[in-house]
């Protein structure tokens, strides 16, 4: 595959992500999640959920993997990061959320998209899902906090 090919998968799947967004705004079922980034002890568990089942691929400091917007050989693109120069950060509580419990495919509805990502439903209950995307996001500098936040306003109804 040549780099335009690449850049224009990586396109496809920066779209799909944006899409399985604004439909999980749209038609999931009203589960209200809301990550709790300054509580101490569920970033605790937060951190030690993020190094036994996120660090090997999204890294130690939230760096994420070489080239992440470039698939691979397998057509799957490497996983981001999860710091501030990520897009995690541009999604609302309960896309984080969703994404991570029922995995990318699930929630756009694409039942092959081809991804390295597992989904964590049984798995890790639900408190360790918010507390790990809580612990991520008490790493954020307070500006990208606040943008956070602000999508989380705009995200409710």
């Amino acid at each position: 595959m040549n780099g335009t090919a690449k850049a224009g998968l990586a396109l496809v799947a920066a779209a799909l992500l944006a899409g399985a967004g604004w439909w999980m705004q749209r038609t999931a079922a009203p589960v209200r999640v809301a990550l709790q980034p300054d509580d101490l002890h569920v970033l605790a568990v937060g951190e030690r959920v993020y190094i036994a089942h996120c660090a090997s691929c999204h890294g130690a400091q939230l760096e994420g993997q070489p080239d992440w917007r470039t698939p691979g050989a397998d057509g799957r693109l490497p996983a981001p990061p999860h710091d501030a120069s990520g897009h995690t950060w541009h999604h609302p509580d309960e896309v984080l959320f969703n994404l991570t419990k029922y995995g990318v495919g699930k929630v756009a509805n694409i039942p092959d998209y081809n991804t390295a990502m597992p989904a964590y439903e049984g798995k890790l209950a639900d408190d360790e899902i918010v507390a790990v995307l809580s612990w991520i996001k008490s790493r954020w500098p307070a500006a990208v906090r606040a943008k956070h936040d602000q999508i989380n306003r705009q995200a409710s109804p």
